[in-house]
């Protein structure tokens, strides 16, 4: 056991042991805050008014991806390497913005003819045009920035303040069931007010200057984070598709049901996210800490798939959820865990790293379009259950594809 800890080392212990408590937290504070509110939501508003709002989050988290076009992975990476350099974090600062900016005013675009146009969406618009804003608040956040300096505890502060002004209004404004569309706006207001707090951050402590980019540059960066930007979006593919089926072929009844139990494995793959975050940057630095790396987070996986199974009658008396296949979908969702887990190690924190985008995004490109394809079937023909076996298949498509071709490589 002693040699898994040799590369936590002077500075470098520190530093990955600061940046773990800081997300730890925020993780902490973020699985207990939804914790606190989902029963109170789903009591409140019913699995059908909540569905409707998860229904328009999902739309939505398409055009996340996009806005965000892969800078999560690639400007923190050329954060840490270029974090010495003010000129160059000048560079990559406002590359970021005016490309985010440019995808976020497509993104709205795309967003309002949807809703306009498509009738079941029109007659919940003001549910989905209040969700919008919050791709305004992803823009603005620079979580990019904070995690490529390893000054994780600005993430942790900015999205527990988030976390805590929505949980408290969500008991002082959300009391009947009519209320439901109270819920996306009070998320959109949290976000849209961290992101500002994050950009006074890096312009008044960090002494970031925007600057007008030429339009070469411009295209270059888009051209060079595509790989990674497929990567990224492609998952949605099967991941938001499956709850924007399910509100299309089913109820919004079945989506409340679905997203309730997803939010459970949501919060294992929330802690997965926290132990990655907390790695890449230094296995940026240090690749030859990957093999201790893989085996802690094997374990950690494996653990986390098992516990939402092993603790079922407590995840269905906290959710008062009484529906005749809940164990079964709860089941395979946690199996998606290890699916999961596989596709960050290789994926994320291996090939990517390497600078071996095309690779992962070649696996991400087939494992989606799979997932997407059969996401139609198994919704239309099982409902719940499908889209429970869809999510299950393609993460395990995704991560087996990965870890194929690490051993391959290795061969």
């Amino acid at each position: 056991m002693k040699k898994y800890f040799n590369i936590l080392k002077g500075k470098d212990a520190k530093v990955l042991l600061e940046n773990f408590f800081s997300l730890s937290a925020l993780q902490l504070v973020g699985m207990l805050l939804p914790l606190i509110t989902l029963p109170y939501l789903l009591r409140v508003l019913g699995f059908s008014n909540y569905g409707i709002v998860i229904l328009a989050g999902s739309l939505i988290a398409y055009f996340q991806s996009i806005t965000d076009y892969s800078f999560k992975i690639t400007a923190t990476r050329d954060v840490a390497v270029f974090r010495n350099s003010p000129e160059k974090m000048n560079i990559i600062y406002s590359k970021v913005l005016m490309i985010k900016g440019m995808f976020l005013c497509l993104s709205f675009l795309a967003l309002f003819a949807i809703v306009m146009l498509y009738p079941p969406f029109y007659e919940e618009r003001k549910v989905f045009f209040l969700t919008m804003p919050l791709l305004l608040g992803y823009s603005l956040f620079p979580e990019w920035f904070f995690q490529g300096i390893e000054k994780m505890k600005y993430i942790s502060l900015l999205n527990i303040g988030i976390k805590l002004f929505f949980t408290i209004c969500v008991f002082i404004f959300i009391t009947k069931k009519e209320d439901y569309w109270i819920y996306p706006l009070l998320q959109s207001a949290g976000f849209i007010g961290a992101g500002l707090v994050g950009q006074y951050i890096l312009i008044k402590k960090y002494k970031l200057k925007f600057r007008w980019l030429r339009f070469k540059m411009i295209k270059n960066t888009i051209k060079d984070n595509f790989p990674i930007f497929i990567n990224q979006f492609l998952p949605n593919l099967y991941n938001n598709t499956n709850t924007l089926l399910l509100g299309i072929f089913t109820t919004t009844y079945l989506v409340g049901i679905y997203d309730a139990l997803k939010k459970i494995i949501d919060l294992c793959v929330a802690l997965l996210n926290v132990v990655s975050r907390v790695f890449f940057p230094f296995l940026n630095r240090r690749k030859d800490a990957f093999p201790k790396y893989r085996n802690m987070m094997l374990v950690l996986g494996l653990v986390l798939a098992m516990m939402p199974i092993i603790v079922n009658p407590l995840v269905f008396w906290y959710l008062d959820m009484v529906y005749e296949n809940a164990l079964l979908i709860l089941t395979l969702l946690s199996l998606s865990i290890i699916g999961y887990t596989a596709y960050d190690i290789f994926g994320l924190n291996y090939f990517i790293i390497r600078r071996k985008d095309k690779l992962v995004m070649k696996n991400t490109i087939v494992s989606s379009l799979i997932g997407f394809v059969l996401a139609f079937p198994l919704i239309y023909f099982f409902n719940i259950l499908g889209a429970a076996i869809n999510l299950m298949f393609a993460r395990f498509m995704m991560g087996g594809g990965l870890t194929w071709n690490y051993f391959k490589s290795k061969k």
